[in-house]
């Protein structure tokens, strides 16, 4: 994307030109093992609990040809991929070198988002290290974090944050995608929708059960059909296929969650056993939301039973939660109606939302990733 270009029909009459990069590391924690271990590089791999009760946190290049992927029990994977070599994770390294990315993305962008520990949107529409195009300041950017830390990084390129993330996945590992304003419709349309950031598994099937497959397919619909069948996300859906996002990077980006969860190694039968656990994961959290001055309004409850079914309830009061105690109390009074169980729990998490001075933001399509704490 040069300086100068003109935007297309699919970029919004009103809007601004953006240019918007968004860098997203490769495999990054299974990446930052073989990097530090020679003896893993080139071999499947797989951060995460091996015990039967484990869960693969991330996998590499290597193990992801067998079908491991970042949430799949960890017995699931080792039966996927025979040789799969697991490693714990070492979350104070991968908050390190996060924290050195972010240095090498503020030389080129004042906007810079992270969404992650391994993924950002940067607003480099000032051009602020006066290389003359967004394109090149990914490709300086690539290879910065290549000669300063020894990992790759894939990025995408475009007008918007919607399309430079469907970019940044389009030639995975190490890898540049451009599209450039007029050209955002036609790329958004040759996608799957299940590539769609922002629509889940659940939202994918229905879409495909209706008839929907790809980003074309969703464009032939019009506002009315949207609206029959996905109610107020009809608008933003209409959007998206067309490649229109108006949303702003944004450099502060408020805390929308908190959490922990928990996989535990034998099922929780008893109801004394489940609260009991359900009283350690809100302390973690509690903990976490203290250093972080964090007073939060809903708590939200997510159990896992034997048979992977997985729900989440949650309860929302009047004032912010002031400590543990309190947090711990909503929490009870979620799970209460849960109990007793008529099979095992594998996993109990805990999240905390709705901080205080939180507001809408209509800008914003989609919402922040929870704050999770995985403890395996």
């Amino acid at each position: 994307m040069q300086d100068g270009d003109d935007h297309g029909p699919d970029d919004g009459a009103d809007a601004p030109v953006r240019k918007i990069i968004h860098v997203d590391m490769d495999a990054f924690y299974a990446s930052v093992e073989q990097r530090d271990d020679p003896s893993l590089r080139g071999k499947p791999v797989a951060v995460g609990g091996s015990s039967r009760r484990g869960v693969v946190a991330a996998a590499s290049y290597e193990a992801r040809k067998f079908g491991v992927r970042s949430a799949m029990p960890s017995i699931t994977a080792k039966r996927q991929c025979p040789g799969l070599i697991f490693v714990p994770p070492r979350f104070e390294v991968y908050r390190d070198i996060s924290h050195q990315i972010r240095a090498i993305f503020r030389d080129y962008a004042d906007e810079v988002e992270p969404l992650s520990l391994d993924e950002a949107y940067l607003d480099v529409s000032a051009d602020k290290a006066g290389l003359g195009s967004a394109t090149a300041a990914a490709k300086l950017i690539r290879q910065r974090i290549r000669e300063e830390t020894g990992l790759t990084a894939s990025a995408g390129v475009s007008y918007n944050k919607f399309i430079a993330k469907l970019a940044s996945d389009q030639n995975k590992p190490d890898g540049i995608t451009i599209v450039p304003p007029g050209k955002g419709a036609a790329f958004v349309q040759t996608l799957s929708i299940r590539r769609f950031h922002g629509i889940g598994p659940v939202t994918a099937a229905k879409m495909e059960g209706l008839g929907v497959f790809s980003g074309a397919d969703l464009a032939d619909k019009d506002p009315m059909w949207l609206a029959e069948h996905f109610g107020n996300s009809a608008e933003w859906l209409f959007r998206l296929a067309r490649g229109i996002d108006h949303r702003r990077v944004k450099s502060n980006r408020p805390l929308k969650s908190l959490g922990g969860e928990r996989t535990f190694f034998n099922d929780l039968i008893t109801d004394t056993e489940i609260r009991e656990a359900l009283a350690h994961v809100c302390t973690v959290v509690w903990d976490r939301a203290a250093k972080k001055g964090a007073r939060g309004r809903t708590v939200t409850l997510k159990l896992r039973y034997a048979d992977f079914r997985t729900i989440t309830r949650a309860k929302s009061v009047a004032a912010p939660i002031l400590d543990g105690n309190s947090l711990l109390a909503a929490g009870e009074a979620i799970l209460a109606p849960l109990l007793p169980t008529e099979q095992g729990i594998r996993l109990l998490g805990v999240t905390l939302s709705k901080f205080e001075g939180e507001e809408d933001d209509e800008d914003e399509v989609e919402a922040a990733p929870a704050d999770l704490l995985s403890l395996i």
